[in-house]
């Protein structure tokens, strides 16, 4: 019996169709059956006629074999019509199969198997299996189904816990046991070991990297301080990195007098178009206070001293190294508290200034040269109080004030030239400030307290690269190659371009935005106070990268980068980049793709120039800043020849020419945000709403401006639009008027609502008339208690620093006076024995409106009224309270 195959492509039977000789087939061979309705006749058809190779079959060369119930169906007749030969079985058969065959004689006794085909028939094509039952509906595919294939062997056995070196080379050395269990080499020199512990280590390296990409990926567990800084961003919360410390020096300007022609030498600040540094001062170190050669500033900071850097420039006066109050001959004076004025003797005029005669004609422009708005003195006690030393001085009373007003004038009563100075109200003097006494012995004590001029703002920080003696010319002027380089040629062509700078930690500035719309390390129209102050996520990367061509002093700089917080707001043509900062304090810079932000050409070349040191570090104390380095830079050209006369000293230790001293400690240096902390303040920043919408909302963000103790708002229409009128109670009971108001109107019109109106309005004060019988004590004098009394009903802060009575911000709007809460107050008093109030009322109200709120015991208000009890003689309607005294002495 011929092997039967199952394929795909049947080649034999085309072969057996077209193969003829001479015009006639050389063999034939069965197509295909079919089974008729009856399910006793086949029809088999053959590829070539029967007349065609000479054969006549009959049902001796049929053979129907197969089927499982019905068994040895037998032909019981044949016949043939060209290639077509049909067949009729004695019986049906099953649902079984059966094969049909075409054999030489079916009544031979060879096995069945062993049948040869009738001559002239192909033996792969002269038997076909069939079914009597093919042509019934079935819901099966008619097509048997493909063979199963073999069972694949079990998988390898793997550790899947496996995640560094050690268990990945075990996995494999177990692996390669099965693999290659001829192989038992463990040799570390063999190669195969080799192999499997470079493969251990990738794999050990990819692990980690895998951890963690899937670590970073989360803000609750990012460990890297970028990672929290992106999704904090992506929350709408903008970090911190800290911020360096500021302080105010005082620079004592002492030149010889054959050296009067160095007066006003200005030490030129920083400049970011030119590549120039603000002047150099350091921390107290080994060295001598005063002026530091450049190998001495190395040594001062190998052994650990801290650089600050002037933010502006300065111009130095010798006459403005003290300048004395003056009290119009007066003694025994100080300056009060809460002072936003003073007058002082004028630098000029003497017999011993350094100014022209000619000069001294017109003394209001030659104070231009010196004093003028904008003018920053330092209030500093010199001598002590009560002993006049200077060891015994209070070195918290010392003040800087930024002068808004100066005035030249003369002393009519003896001729004697004086300068009139005003500062604002947020320079208030917040001390007494004694300026003459008389010692235990009763002589006078003159000059205690005196003003300092030459005061520059400095803030910590040192710029990178810091000086070398070997980047200096022998003039000492900085190299114009002294930059850092952070990547040339086809460094761009990385996929991510984030330079790491050398030093760190980097430097963070704070800034302002002034009413010229511009970003500055301080606003020079505000107080000296403002200096000081900044948002901290308002401080920005000391920092400055150029294209290509850093400036120099010669030549101009080529296109400047400049930093952001991030790329979002960047084009594509825009020159962003982005400094991000790790927790060690290193700083890398992140550049635009092309898409958001510039990307740098594949042959940039960038220059950096910054400042490391940041944080709380730099907040030294008083009199920490006494060295100062001095480089030709630093002085303008015309000026540069006096450097070496400005280096001179007396001697080898002590500085001639120029001393400097901070004194106030340095302030407002701070670490950076700690990830814990941004941790939990980011999720709730999208939270903040940045917009009022309610009445309630505009009051509640008017309260959040400082100096507003309380407010209330109100929507009205006014016609063609509404108008939200916000009435405030400011502390200490202020008026609104002003440049408050101003500042409030800037501040809420962030929160303002599209088509409303804001206006600021003042409370509406009641005043009060009250009046009560007070029965001292015996023993205590009637005057001593009525002082007493006065105090604790004023409106003042009283010695014990607790607030009077009728102190502003004890009331607000709406709050009733309680009677009980006077007569208590009344008795707390030492020395009373009784009180009793007679009148309590309104200023405006009847006798007969003040005794009815005497039995109810309070005096009740409207919601936009505030109680007000001055006890101003000169102003009763503003409120009043008598005492009438009995009893005592």
């Amino acid at each position: 019996m011929p092997t039967q195959y199952r394929c795909k492509n049947e080649r034999r039977r085309r072969a057996v169709r077209n193969q003829l000789e001479n015009g006639q087939p050389v063999l034939n061979g069965i197509d295909y059956l079919e089974v008729l309705a009856d399910q006793k006749t086949l029809v088999v058809y053959l590829l070539h006629s029967l007349m065609d190779i000479g054969a006549e079959l009959s049902e001796e060369n049929i053979q129907i074999s197969g089927g499982a119930r019905v068994q040895n169906l037998s032909v019981e007749s044949v016949s043939s019509n060209t290639n077509v030969l049909t067949v009729r079985t004695n019986q049906v058969g099953d649902y079984s199969k059966y094969t049909l065959r075409l054999v030489h004689s079916a009544f031979t006794s060879e096995a069945l198997e062993d049948l040869e085909p009738p001559d002239g028939f192909d033996p792969q094509l002269s038997q076909l299996s069939f079914s009597f039952w093919v042509e019934e509906l079935s819901q099966f595919d008619c097509q048997p189904p493909d063979p199963l294939p073999e069972a694949e062997p079990p998988p390898p056995v793997i550790d899947y816990l496996a995640k560094d070196y050690t268990s990945f080379r075990q996995l494999m050395l177990d692996r390669l046991s099965e693999t290659i269990p001829q192989w038992r080499e463990r040799n570390p020199s063999d190669i195969g070991v080799m192999l499997v512990e470079l493969l251990a280590y990738t794999g050990d390296y990819l692990s980690y990297y895998q951890d963690a990409v899937a670590t970073e990926a989360y803000l609750g567990t990012a460990r890297k301080r970028v990672s929290v800084r992106r999704h904090a961003r992506l929350l709408d919360y903008l970090i911190h990195d800290g911020c360096n410390a500021r302080a105010w020096v005082v620079i004592h300007f002492n030149p010889q007098n054959n050296q009067s022609s160095i007066e006003g030498v200005t030490l030129l600040g920083p400049s970011i178009e030119k590549n120039r540094t603000g002047v150099k001062l350091l921390t107290r170190s080994i060295f001598q206070d005063g002026v530091l050669s450049i190998e001495k500033f190395q040594d001062a900071l190998n052994a650990g001293a801290q650089v600050f850097e002037t933010l502006h420039d300065v111009t130095l006066h010798s006459c403005l190294n003290t300048l004395h109050f003056y009290t119009w001959e007066d003694e025994q004076c100080c300056l009060p508290k809460g002072s936003t004025q003073a007058t002082l003797e004028s630098p000029v005029g003497s017999e011993n200034s350094e100014l022209e005669n000619s000069e001294l004609e017109n003394l209001d422009r030659v104070l231009q040269k010196l004093l003028k708005r904008g003018s920053v003195l330092v209030f500093e006690e010199v001598r002590g109080a009560t002993s006049g030393l200077a060891i015994d001085a209070d070195r918290t009373h010392r003040h800087v004030v930024r002068l808004t007003k100066v005035t030249a004038a003369t002393d009519p009563l003896n001729g004697k030239a004086i300068i009139k100075v005003k500062w604002d109200v947020e320079d208030a003097l917040p001390f007494d400030l004694q300026l003459s006494n008389v010692d235990a012995r009763g002589n006078p004590i003159s000059d205690i307290s005196v003003a300092r001029g030459n005061v520059v703002l400095v803030d910590a920080g040192c710029t990178i690269p810091k000086p070398q003696s070997n980047s200096l010319r022998q003039n000492e002027e900085l190299l114009d190659q002294s930059l850092e380089e952070l990547w040339r040629d086809a460094g761009w062509n990385r996929t991510k371009h984030r330079p790491r700078l050398k030093e760190g930690p980097l430097t963070q500035q704070g800034y302002v935005y002034n009413l010229q719309n511009q970003w500055v390390y301080f606003d020079e129209e505000k107080p000296a106070n403002a200096a000081m102050k900044w948002e901290l996520r308002d401080a920005r990367p000391a920092i400055a990268v150029w294209e290509n061509s850093p400036p120099t002093s010669t030549t101009e700089a080529g296109s400047r980068w400049e930093s952001q917080r991030d790329l979002l707001i960047g084009d594509r043509f825009a020159r962003y980049f982005v400094v991000e900062t790790e927790e060690d304090g290193r700083a890398y810079l992140r550049f635009g793709d092309g898409t958001l932000g510039k990307k740098p050409n594949a042959d940039t070349r960038l220059y950096a120039t910054y400042r490391i040191g940041n944080g709380s570090s730099g907040n030294v104390g008083a009199e920490s800043i006494t060295n100062i380095l001095l480089l030709s830079e630093n002085l303008v050209e015309d000026q540069r020849q006096y450097l070496p006369i400005l280096k001179q000293k007396k001697d080898q230790d002590e500085n001639d020419v120029i001393m400097l001293y901070n004194p106030l400690p340095a302030q407002g240096g701070v670490d950076p945000e700690p990830i814990e902390q941004i941790r939990q303040y980011a999720p709730q920043a999208f939270r903040v709403q940045r917009r009022a919408v309610t009445t309630a909302d505009y009051a509640e963000r008017a309260k959040q401006y400082p100096g507003v103790q309380n407010a209330i708002a109100d929507r009205r229409w006014t016609g063609s639009w509404h108008t939200i009128y916000i009435t405030v109670d400011r502390e200490e009971g202020e008026s609104i008027e002003g440049d408050f108001k101003q500042k409030l109107l800037a501040f809420l019109e962030e929160f303002r609502l599209t088509g409303h109106d804001i206006e600021i309005e003042n409370p509406r004060f009641v005043a009060l008339d009250i009046e009560m019988t007070v029965k001292v004590k015996s023993g205590y004098f009637q005057s001593a208690i009525k002082k007493a009394l006065m105090d604790a009903f004023s409106k003042q802060i009283l010695a014990t620093q607790q607030k009077g009575f009728f102190h502003p911000d004890r009331f607000s709007f709406g709050d009733p006076v309680y009677l009980s809460q006077v007569i208590s107050s009344a008795i707390a008093v030492e020395g009373v024995e009784s009180v009793n109030v007679t009148q309590f009322k309104r200023w405006v109200e009847s006798d007969d409106q003040g005794r009815r709120a005497l039995e109810l015991g309070q005096i009740a208000f409207d919601l936009l009224e505030i109680a007000r009890l001055d006890n101003d003689p000169s102003s009763p309607e503003n409120g009043r309270i008598e005492f009438q005294m009995e009893g005592g002495l």
